[in-house]
């Protein structure tokens, strides 16, 4: 089975260390990073999709998939 996410957050070291941890979870990049200016906080924001490959599991939407 294959897991998407797609991870936000503020364009800082934080967003960083969670796409870092996501690769050291064995999850992969998927595209390019998305880049976005919020006017209401003057900050850039950052997105990046990742997916995975599962073995053994039956997808259900209340699965918490960075648990994966």
């Amino acid at each position: 089975m294959k897991l998407y996410r797609f991870l936000t957050g503020p364009d800082d070291s934080a967003f960083c260390h969670r796409v870092t941890d996501a690769l050291n979870k064995g999850w992969l990049l998927h595209g390019d990073p998305a880049y976005s200016f919020n006017a209401q906080t003057g900050q850039m924001m950052a997105g990046q999709a990742v997916f995975k490959e599962v073995e053994g599991k039956d997808y259900h939407p209340d699965m918490k998939l960075g648990e994966q």
